[in-house]
């Protein structure tokens, strides 16, 4: 499977483009479906891999990243018209509907490219998932925020299923 992510044009960053960077990459457990976070540009992508020599993009949704609302980064299309998204470690139910996505990455690299999330905190979402078609859809009555969390803003990463999810090594 060979997937490149094009980069954005954009305004008001250190480059003119801001390149695609995967961070997470799962396969669903019936390896139908292989799913990535695009940590800066802000998208989850689901593709379909039955074919391996041809991958076809079935799902995407934008959660955050630099192009997201409020940012000063914007989008700039081929037409020079401007977009932002609304509001990238993502862990897959073992039933293969249900994706949860956490935005932080690294803190060294969350203070550098989002400042905010060090003193507001980060938040886990969760995307249905379709496994039939494929499809991708933020579930809008789960959300997480660990800025709210006892001892201060925390920033989360890195979650479990217990017993395992799609990605573990555990047989039964």
């Amino acid at each position: 499977v060979a997937i490149s992510v094009k980069p954005l044009k954009v305004q008001n960053w250190i480059l003119p483009e801001l390149p695609g960077f995967i961070t997470d990459i799962l396969i669903s457990i019936d390896d139908r479906f292989l799913y990535f976070i695009n940590w800066l540009q802000g998208d989850i992508r689901q593709y379909n891999i039955e074919d391996p020599k041809n991958p076809v993009l079935v799902g995407q949704v934008y959660v955050g990243g630099l192009v997201q609302k409020g940012s000063p980064v914007v989008a700039v299309t081929e037409d020079g018209k401007t977009w932002q998204s609304d509001v990238p470690e993502i862990q897959l139910s073992l039933d293969g509907k249900r994706l949860y996505a956490t935005n932080s990455l690294f803190s060294t690299w969350d203070r550098q490219f989002y400042p905010e999330l060090a003193e507001k905190g980060s938040h886990m979402l969760q995307i249905d998932v379709d496994t039939m078609k494929g499809g991708l859809k933020i579930n809008p009555n789960f959300f997480i925020d660990f800025g709210a969390e006892p001892d201060g803003p925390c920033m989360a990463h890195e979650m479990r299923y217990p017993g395992g999810d799609c990605t573990s090594d555990i047989w039964i």
